[in-house]
């Protein structure tokens, strides 16, 4: 899953850019909220880490102009203003969480997700399609009683398609999702994890429609993942 990090601090940035990686969200890192701005206007993103007190103004702020315009992108607060008032301010100025400086990596990317499984209407932590399990937290799975551990790119592949069955996904759709803008997108990356993906899942498991992209095999009519 794709996240904006909208952290000042270059150290703490980087480690939660890092660390989050290893949880297996991809995170793409501003410091201002001008920066913030041009970065949501400009890229699909499915989650916002925010800080409050940034360089040019309030984080509070950029929730407000985007709750105000009906946007339901999930924002986690992550502050050193953690009174029990400023908590309070920042859920009901419309945060989804909020967390205080200093705190566990863990518990951040454990937030994240659930934040996340709320935003797609999910009750399990546990994500089920057409006989796969797959549990985001240990980017592992298990299909006709078999375990099955997964990279993060190739995890991050397969969930997409999941969340939205039936519907085609592009290459450069499951580009984006895989990439932050500091890397550099190798041309057969796709390919390559989708082919990983089959040997493990079976080739049926993922469909390629020639000339847009890929989509799952089950069955259109299951509805959205448990």
């Amino acid at each position: 899953m794709r996240l904006l990090i909208v952290e000042d601090d270059p150290v703490l940035s980087d480690g939660l850019s890092v660390g989050l990686g290893l949880s297996g969200f991809t995170a793409d890192t501003v410091g201002t909220l001008a920066d913030a701005r041009a970065a949501l206007g400009s890229s699909d993103f499915a989650g916002v880490v925010l800080d409050i007190m940034l360089p040019d103004g309030s984080g509070l702020d950029l929730l407000a102009e985007l709750r105000k315009t009906g946007s339901r992108l999930p924002i986690l607060l992550l502050t050193a203003r953690d009174q029990v008032h400023d908590r309070i301010s920042g859920l009901d100025a419309g945060a989804d969480d909020y967390l205080g400086k200093p705190f566990d990596l863990q518990e951040l990317a454990a937030r994240l997700r659930a934040m996340l499984r709320r935003q797609e209407g999910r009750a399990s932590a546990v994500i089920e399609w057409n006989g796969l399990r797959l549990c985001p937290a240990t980017q592992s799975g298990q299909i006709r009683g078999k375990n099955l551990r997964f990279s993060r790119r190739e995890f991050t592949i397969l969930q997409s398609l999941i969340e939205h069955p039936g519907r085609i996904l592009s290459k450069p759709q499951l580009e984006e999702r895989l990439y932050g803008w500091q890397e550099e997108v190798e041309s057969n990356t796709v390919e390559v994890h989708i082919h990983h993906l089959r040997n493990k899942l079976g080739r049926e498991f993922i469909q390629t429609v020639r000339g847009i992209g890929y989509r799952l095999s089950g069955p259109a009519d299951e509805g959205r993942p448990q």
